[in-house]
This record gives structure tokens, sequence and C-alpha cells, in this order.
């Protein structure tokens, strides 16, 4: 077992495959519904990826053919988030996940089947990339709960598919399909269910044999970038770009171009 495997649960696995972090909720028998102990043990293992230099992309899924994440677990709900000062207490113990997706400095990627719904959509449009297959569904049922949804949560979805289709998906507490996902902006891709993986495998070995200083630099930029002018990190921008030209990495790049071979990337 690796190190990284033994931070994981059963209700989380965790491996690391050719510079790909895996992340696999496994809770099938519940939709892999988020609870209290998925939520740490993704929490532990994100951050094992972030530290690891051996991870280059991390790939989340849910184990099973019927769910990414459904949502939280709403079994909890009566002991630990009964009213609003449990609810606040709940949210700061498992939104520990969502936050390490934010802010992980490697691209990640969302790989879904099935439902993605409230708080598992929310760690979806929290991921850089979402690819799902065709059998998808997606939902913020949170009208049906008469609960708020978080204001992080809310303007993760926000930037995905605007105000407007935002207030529909929350007004509504309906379900949209694949297709609908990919025409208002929710995810990017969808394929039959049989070549989701494959194509995910694929796509995240593109991303794995990239430089990674260059992907770091594109993923803080555009996080800048969504920010309002006054509070954006320019000098950080500016510092990230720098120390591209600045890096080996980027005369490994000129020397493999001129001698037409597929460069080795050291992140540095």
């Amino acid at each position: 077992m690796t190190a990284v495997e033994s931070i994981g649960t059963d209700k989380v696995l965790a491996r690391i495959e050719d510079g790909i972090g895996w992340l696999v909720f496994n809770n099938p028998g519940k939709h892999n519904a988020m609870g209290l102990e998925m939520s740490n043990g993704a929490t532990r293992v994100l951050q094992a990826f972030a530290a690891d230099e051996n991870v280059r992309v991390v790939v989340m899924t849910g184990a099973g053919d019927k769910a990414f994440v459904s949502g939280a677990d709403i079994s909890e709900f009566e002991q630990n988030r009964a009213n609003a000062a449990q609810a606040e207490k709940y949210e700061q113990n498992t939104g520990g996940v969502h936050r390490a997706v934010r802010t992980m400095p490697k691209p990640t990627i969302a790989m879904i089947r099935g439902y993605c719904m409230g708080g598992g959509l929310a760690l979806a449009a929290a991921c850089d990339l979402r690819f799902c297959s065709e059998d998808a569904l997606f939902a913020i049922p949170a009208a049906r709960l008469s609960i708020a949804y978080r204001l992080d949560f809310l303007r993760w979805v926000v930037e995905l598919v605007g105000p407007s289709n935002t207030k529909d998906i929350l007004y509504s507490a309906r379900r949209l399909k694949a297709p609908e996902a990919l025409s208002v902006g929710l995810v990017n891709r969808v394929v039959p269910a049989a070549e989701l993986e494959p194509m995910v495998r694929e796509y995240a070995g593109t991303l794995v044999n990239n430089a990674p200083l260059s992907i770091r630099a594109t993923k803080l930029a555009i996080e800048e970038l969504m920010k309002d002018a006054s509070v954006r990190d320019n000098e950080l921008c500016a510092r990230v770009s720098a120390e591209c030209f600045d890096s080996e990495d980027f005369k490994e790049g000129r020397r493999a171009f001129m001698e037409k071979r597929q460069p080795v990337w050291k992140g540095r």
C-alpha cells in the first residue's frame, strides 16, 4: 500500500497512476452521499496530492455507475444539521474537501456518471474541468429541503453557467440531463458511459505530459482574472509568468522542440 492509499478510508479510495492522482468517493449504497467521514478523508487525500510532486493531475469520481456524489448525507442532518448553529458547524467540518479542490495547485477533473447533486454539484463546479457520461443527472435540490446554498458554492456554479441559469437550477430544483448540462456550460464534454474513463485517462495523460509550470501559471492567472480588479493579485501573475521563462523547463522545452523529441519536465 502506498502512502496516499493509506491516507484513504473505506469511504474514500486513493491511488496514483502515471502522474494522475485518483480520488474515488466510495459509498455506492447511498449513491456516494457525502458525510463527515467521507469529507474528512477526501480532504486528507487532496492535501496529500497537492504536496506530492508525482501527482500532476487530480481526477475525482464516484464508485459504481450510479453517482458521482449525490449530495450531503441527509441521514446525518437530524443529528448534525438540525438548526442554523449546527448547520454552520457542519459546513465548517464538511467544507474542507471543497476548499481543498478549489485551492488545489494542480489541474482537477470531475469524472461524472449518474447523480451529481447538491454539494456534489458544487464539488464538480469547484474542479477545473467536468467530463460526464450520457446518463449523468445534475440538480441542486435545496428548495425541496428548505435550505440555503452556501455563497462559495453558488459562486462556483454562477462562474460556469451565469446567474440566470443558476437561479433556474436552484429555484426549480429540477434535474438537468447531460445534454442540457453541456448546453448551459455546466460540463465540458459528454460521452457514452463506456468511453468516459478511457477519454478522461487520455485527457489527463495529455496534461501530465505538458509543462507543469505553464499549467500552474494558467490556473493562477485565470483564478485572479475571475476576481474583481480591485483585489486581483497582478504581482502574483507576473511572478509565475517570469518563473516560467526563467525555469529549467523552458530551456528543456526549447531544446526538445529543436531536437524533435518529447521534453522531460522537472517542474522547476
